[in-house]
């Protein structure tokens, strides 16, 4: 498989410095011979994004900070990614902070709508991340990147390189979520999205989830984007992230569902994001962004 690695160089969207050097981190860790390890071939490796440092641009609106160089990355990330997609190379974007999943999934939504293709998104997060300026207590875009794609925010998001929303929220998946704000939690419902959290994981068992996440998949789309943040994971797998919260998932559990997406077969696109090396040990966080990777595109233990 040709895979085109896009690192985004992305903090903007969160209220922590640090996620802006996951990329290089992830690099760092070997992502490109571990792809090739597998028979893969990265056709591109580069940064399309053009972007002022943090501290060089203005917050503007407080219910949606630093929006326009966050549209403007983005926007030139979508561009990329439409092209992969249409050229049958598999996207993998490196982040950076959540609010990459804009132009990620612009792009991808793009693409496809040209291709004639159904496409879904798994979001593997512990948070929902479908906020609007209207209902989030930060004003941090990383956590109105999936209401934005879904249609509902401000119009510069909902737009995002094309008119329109870019994703049927009936054909997105959540698995991990264990933090949702009150006016999020409304939204998600309203939209119908579908949603495992850690509770659902607890009560059934992390396997019934995940074939419930299969089958749904199956149902419904041609082809899906797995948007993983590695906050999903609980701390102790995962340290090198910007909110720590406790009772995550496990790096084994985690492992299993990349695996099982690569044998649904439908796995187009992926990102990763949310990697902090200020925060990491060792970098491990990074190290195992690498192995979560693998897994999804083809790695077995035997």
């Amino acid at each position: 498989m040709n895979i085109r690695i896009l690192e985004m160089p992305l903090d903007f969207g969160a209220s922590r410095h640090g996620s802006d050097m996951g990329p290089s981190a992830i690099r760092l860790a070997g992502i490109k011979e571990r792809l090739e390890s597998l028979g893969h071939k990265t056709v591109r490796y580069f940064s399309p994004m053009q972007i002022n440092p943090q501290e060089y641009e203005s917050v503007g609106n407080p219910k949606a900070k630093y929006l326009g160089p966050i549209v403007r990355a983005n926007t030139q990330l979508a561009e990329e990614v439409e092209k992969a997609a249409l050229e049958g190379d598999f996207p993998l974007i490196l982040g950076g902070d959540h609010s990459i999943a804009l132009g990620s999934v612009a792009g991808l939504s793009a693409a496809y709508q040209k291709k004639g293709l159904r496409f879904g998104v798994l979001y593997v997060d512990a948070h929902g991340d479908f906020n609007t300026d209207e209902t989030s207590p930060s004003g941090n875009i990383h956590g109105e990147c999936m209401s934005a794609n879904c249609g509902y925010g401000l119009p510069d998001l909902t737009n995002l390189y094309f008119e329109g929303r870019k994703v049927d929220p009936r054909n997105v998946c959540y698995v991990g979520l264990r933090s949702i704000d009150e006016g999020e939690r409304k939204l998600m419902k309203e939209a119908g999205v579908t949603v495992y959290t850690m509770t659902d994981i607890d009560r059934h068992g992390f396997n019934e989830v995940v074939r419930h996440v299969l089958r749904f998949f199956k149902r419904k789309v041609d082809a899906v984007h797995v948007s993983f943040d590695m906050d999903c994971l609980d701390p102790m797998y995962a340290p090198g992230t910007g909110y720590h919260l406790p009772a995550g998932m496990s790096n084994r559990e985690a492992l299993l569902l990349m695996e099982e997406m690569y044998d649904l077969g439908l796995v187009r696109s992926a990102e990763i994001v949310e990697v902090n090396p200020v925060l990491d040990v060792r970098n491990q966080t990074a190290a195992f962004a690498v192995e979560l990777v693998a897994r999804l595109l083809g790695e077995k233990i035997f």
